[in-house]
């Protein structure tokens, strides 16, 4: 797809699908992709060995509006752990160890792409 005629959705969802790799390469355990609750969502929830992982991702074509891990405002913070919390109760685990992270995806001129996992973001 030409960089031109991709849209703002078509990025995040390969930056998605490749976070996704990643992390199976890593020997994560999905869970669940593009989990809604609360009119938001947490775009990967998985399992590092008994730690159970949500993972927000974000992609960018270029710094002008700083790094894909900026976006990832308090706000934002507070409305993903709202949505893990209620993952966590919807699906009794409770006392399973969590933690939150962020991978960023920047995408160069030449469509080549760099990878960032911040373990425990926030």
């Amino acid at each position: 797809m030409e960089k031109n005629k991709q849209t703002p959705f078509d990025l995040g969802k390969l930056g998605e699908k490749i976070a996704l790799n990643y992390l199976i390469d890593n020997k994560y355990k999905i869970i669940a992709r593009s989990y809604r609750l609360f009119r938001g969502e947490i775009d990967i929830i998985a399992y590092d060995q008994k730690t159970l992982v949500f993972v927000e991702v974000k992609t960018r074509r270029s710094t002008n509006y700083g790094s894909p891990e900026e976006s990832v405002t308090p706000s934002k913070q507070q409305q993903i752990r709202k949505i893990a919390q209620g993952f966590l109760v919807k699906n009794n685990l409770q006392d399973v160890e969590c933690r939150f992270d962020v991978i960023s995806l920047s995408f160069d001129e030449k469509e080549e792409y760099s990878i960032c996992h911040i373990k425990n973001a926030f």
